[in-house]
């Protein structure tokens, strides 16, 4: 072989890889850090930024929440895959989109699932769907060092050759650009607008369609998850989805009584070129909104505050936030990578909700507008209901000012 630089992971000492018979899969770090594993899932290579997330479950909804666009996840919960997948649970609500996560890292071999819903194994799931995944690593010591030196850029590398040019590979996760100063909403979005039916999951019955139609929603899709579409169907409402680039006179047309701003990918600032002015727009006309992690972000640039890249962000399903004005804590369901500065907000905002673990803001409202966003998400899929309220908060702003219509 001419290139030196190739190794063939079968050939190398083994006593140094922990648990590992044949490696044919790699993780490599843009400091040159190199994690060696088995791989699962689709073969190939891909870059992206690495992070970690917390949550004990709902590792299906995880990959397939468009806000993971270009992030490969790192799970801390060391058994993925033992209950399978099944078609129910798919979070991307746009149904022309692909699932979002870049890639999957988890500690132990996927195994045969065990569950009454489960149609499909999560590695053969996964290389269908185009996700390269990466198992046998000690995930302990690689979220260790993501909370020590923030979100690196990475590569992982499923070859079944087990074949890897670890200076190329390196050279690949420097040279990727990263997220911070990138749009990705504009490609999780949904092309055309499209009217959203199905209410939350029950026992029994399953998934199934709302016919009582009392509120009309439209939703600014930024790379919308199902169940945030899902509670507001099981509230009646008429749900409509608009295109992130979507104008004024497109919402006009519909003449809804409330707005949700989704979550999404990206830098926000970038996102926020475009969907600054119909935010500013809705604000204007008075209009109930409520944001939700990308859609609360927009909303606080929308109104002249700022937003930060985070060092390792919040993915989890286990954030405590307290209620500023109530001093309620609540237990939240959390993916960002940006937050909303709460040093630097107008004097028309109020921060309704902040972070435990940093005090990092999560939540504002316009004084005397029936506006507000959280940077968690109330529809926690996976996660604690705990935040649930807060649709129902949403739905009680359009009751009042259809009441004060009325009078």
């Amino acid at each position: 072989m001419k290139n030196t630089r190739v190794i063939h992971l079968k050939k190398i000492d083994k006593a140094r890889n922990w648990s590992l018979p044949d490696s044919n899969a790699v993780i490599v770090l843009s400091d040159g850090t190199i994690y060696k594993g088995i791989g699962c899932g689709a073969y190939g290579t891909v870059a992206a930024e690495i992070c970690f997330n917390t949550s004990i479950t709902g590792y299906q909804e995880i990959l397939t929440d468009p806000s993971y666009s270009n992030q490969i996840i790192t799970f801390t919960f060391p058994h993925i895959g033992n209950v399978g997948i099944n078609t129910e649970d798919i979070e991307t609500a746009n149904p022309n989109k692909k699932y979002k996560a870049a890639g999957a890292i988890i500690h132990s071999a996927i195994t045969t699932p065990s569950n009454y819903r489960s149609e499909k194994n999560l590695g053969d799931w996964m290389k269908s769907s185009g996700i390269i995944g990466i198992s046998g690593i000690d995930t302990r010591a690689l979220t260790k060092k993501i909370r020590e030196e923030g979100m690196l850029n990475a590569v992982i590398s499923h070859d079944k050759d087990c074949l890897f040019d670890f200076e190329k590979l390196q050279k690949i996760a420097k040279d990727w650009d990263g997220i911070e100063g990138k749009d990705l909403a504009i490609d999780a979005t949904s092309s055309s607008s499209y009217t959203w039916n199905q209410k939350l999951w029950e026992w029994g019955n399953g998934y199934y369609s709302n016919k009582k139609i009392i509120h009309r929603i439209a939703v600014i899709d930024y790379g919308v998850k199902s169940n945030i579409l899902r509670e507001l169907s099981n509230l009646d409402c008429e749900v409509v989805t608009f295109p992130a680039n979507t104008n004024i006179d497109s919402i006009n047309n519909y003449n809804p009584d409330g707005i949700i701003l989704s979550n999404g990918p990206g830098d926000p600032s970038e996102t926020s070129k475009y969907s600054i002015n119909l935010i500013k727009d809705i604000i204007e006309k008075n209009i109930p909104i409520l944001g939700i992690c990308l859609g609360h972000q927009l909303l606080a640039l929308a109104l002249g505050a700022k937003t930060k890249k985070m060092v390792f962000g919040h993915h989890g399903a286990n954030h405590p936030v307290i209620d500023c004005l109530t001093r309620k804590v609540e237990i939240t369901s959390m993916n960002h990578g940006f937050t909303v500065d709460n040093d630097v907000l107008p004097d028309n905002v109020i921060e309704t909700h902040k972070s435990l673990f940093d005090g990092t803001n999560c939540g504002i409202a316009i004084k005397g507008k029936p506006i507000f966003s959280v940077q968690f998400h109330p529809e926690a899929s996976p996660g604690p209901q705990d935040s649930h309220y807060l649709f129902e908060k949403f739905i009680n702003n359009i009751k009042e000012k259809k009441q004060r219509k009325k009078t």
